[in-house]
């Protein structure tokens, strides 16, 4: 592994964690956002990550993250009965997402505190490469 490839492993992290984060405050947007029906309802997305690799299957790498893709939860969607709704069916019942606000914003921080720690990584990558090229002065 090249002194280099460290910059590429925090680069592809930061990304997925930027992706997580849209992801997470898009979920917590729509958090409230009322339907009349089931199809149309917002459903709470997450992203789906796993290990970038390289090389063959015995001597394979690990060289980063990459974002799988985007799923939509499959957790129940939230009934509220309130007749008085302009948007409630015919039984009353208006539709919400399935979004938990409050393990959007555990993911949040999570999220967020991850991007944090590979910036950090690659400031200390950075200086770390910068004081062994010094030695040669």
């Amino acid at each position: 592994m090249s002194l280099m490839s460290v910059f590429d492993i925090s680069g592809s992290a930061l990304s997925a964690q930027s992706i997580r984060l849209n992801v997470t405050s898009s979920n917590l947007a729509n958090a409230e956002t009322v339907s009349s029906n089931r199809e149309q309802t917002y459903r709470a997305r997450h992203p789906v990550f796993a290990a970038a690799m390289q090389g063959f299957s015995d001597k394979a790498a690990s060289v980063g993250v990459k974002v799988k893709g985007v799923v939509e939860s499959q957790a129940e969607l939230r009934m509220r009965y309130q007749p008085e709704h302009p948007l409630s069916n015919e039984d009353g019942y208006i539709f919400l997402p399935n979004v938990n606000a409050i393990e959007e914003m555990a993911n949040m921080i999570s999220a967020s505190r991850s991007y944090e720690y590979n910036v950090e990584a690659m400031n200390t990558s950075k200086q770390l490469l910068l004081a062994t090229l010094r030695l040669g002065q």
